[in-house]
Order: structure tokens, then sequence, then C-alpha cells
């Protein structure tokens, strides 16, 4: 099956939130300013609109694995980021240093919400704080991973406005657990040393991650459609394996949603380019 971007898209800037600037937010940034030149200059009206929150400072540990500097160290990650973006590429993004709680609201209503969170907590609140903030629809890009493997999943999220078929199930449709909190691990204090967290993280695999989840929207951007939505990734064993657009394999995580009438359009086959 083939997914086709929601046309919206494709006649102002993108709405796009990204939840996280540490260990893979960091990288996707970086992309997103590329993404987002990339498809300025192939034509699309505006690009991408993005807001980044992280509650946290920069600290010497995050220095080699994220994209940071050690100038950087004690600033906002969120706004030292996005200040770079803006400086360099000549963007006009913005930054909140706060959490996202199961009580938030995204401040407008975005197209796409990236989660770079690293617990099932917060998984949840970023789920439940798109749904009270979007209208019609936005894509929900989940992106996370263990100390060698990843998975990257990019599914839809409708507003009580919208009732159509074929939703894109997101990370949270296919594994119920992901955000469960109660099964977070307890153990979440901030490793002391770039050695330590090496420990609990391949030095790559959140830039692997990022790269991944980035491409996603690339191939969705850029040509208008998607045949996949996700990945599956092993840096250690080389393997990936993407998550198809078909409700028989969604059925093997025990997803299957009824058909609803359609009520909101998301058909649409034009390039960035048109």
């Amino acid at each position: 099956m083939i997914h086709n971007i929601d046309p919206r898209l494709l006649t102002r800037a993108i709405k796009v939130v990204l939840v996280g600037a540490g260990g893979t937010g960091s990288h996707v940034l970086r992309r997103l300013a590329t993404m987002h030149l990339a498809m300025v200059e192939l034509g699309h009206p505006a690009g991408l609109d993005v807001l980044v929150i992280d509650p946290d400072t920069v600290s010497k540990t995050n220095i080699g694995r994220q994209n940071f500097w050690p100038s950087d160290v004690g600033q906002s990650k969120a706004e030292i980021l996005v200040n770079r973006c803006n400086m360099l590429m000549r963007t006009g993004w913005s930054a909140e240093k706060s959490s996202v709680t199961d009580d938030s609201r995204f401040r407008h209503n975005p197209d796409i919400v990236i989660g770079c969170v690293d617990n099932r907590k917060g998984r949840a609140a970023v789920l439940k704080a798109i749904k009270r903030s979007v209208n019609q629809s936005a894509y929900y890009l989940d992106i996370g991973n263990t100390e060698h493997t990843g998975q990257v999943i990019l599914g839809e999220v409708f507003g009580t406005s919208c009732k159509r078929e074929n939703r894109l199930p997101h990370a949270a449709d296919l594994y119920p657990d992901i955000i469960d909190g109660s099964l977070d691990d307890k153990d979440d204090a901030p490793s002391c040393s770039l050695a330590e967290a090496l420990d609990k993280q391949s030095l790559f695999i959140n830039d692997t991650m990022a790269n991944a989840a980035c491409s996603l929207l690339w191939e969705l951007f850029r040509y208008g459609q998607i045949t996949h939505h996700g990945q599956f990734v092993n840096i250690k064993s080389g393997r990936i394996t993407p998550l198809a657009i078909d409700p028989e394999a969604w059925k093997r995580f025990a997803f299957q949603e009824k058909a609803k009438p359609k009520r909101c359009s998301t058909t649409a086959k034009a390039k960035v380019d048109r």
C-alpha cells in the first residue's frame, strides 16, 4: 500500500514540534534544517516551522555523543540548538525550555510531532498532548533506541473532527507497552561521564536513528508518498527492516482499526517541486 501526504502540507509552512533535544533530538534538528533548505529550493512555499521543547541544559557528558560543543555547557539544549539554526540557516524557529507533561498542550496546532524521549511516561505525555492539540490530524513520528537497536514509526493521530479510512497506526498502536510508565526503568539517573553513557548506548545509535527518521520524512515531503512508515535498525548486526504500510503486517502487532467514513482528505501525489 501507499500513503499519500496530507495535501495541506504542500501549501504552507509545515508546523513541526520536536520534543527532546538530547541524544537523538539534537541530531534530528540538524537534519530538519537541511531538509528545510532543500524543500524551499525545490519549490515548497515555506518549508518547515519548527518548535523544539526540552527542559535540560547541556552537561559535559553530552559532549561527543550529542550534537553539542564544549562552549555549550550550561546552556539550554533547546535554545542553543535553535539559536544556532536560526543564525546559520536563517530559519525563524523557536524553543521552549520546558517539559511535556500529561496536562500539556502544544501552543500551535502541529502538523508533525517528533518524539525523541527516552521513557514510556514521556511518550504517553507526548501522545496526550498531540490529541489535545490537533484539530484535524497530525503525524506522530516516534524514535526510540536501546544500546545497539532502535525503531522509527510514523503514524497519525486524528482530532475529533477527522474520520477516514486507513489511518497510519502510530507507535503506541503497535506497541501499547511503549506508553506504560509503570514499566520504566527506575535507574534513570544521568551518566556521570561520556564513558558511562557509552556503556548504555552505542556512540552512533542516536545519529543512526535520527537519519532513519528524517530520511522517512524526506521521502514523504519530496515525493508526496511513502510505501513504508517505519524502520527497525540493528547497527551491531547491520540489519534494517522496514515497516510496511500493510494491514496484514499491522495485525501481527494485534492492531486492527475499523474502517471509518471519509471526512478529512489526505490524498495528494504532488512533489515538493511541483
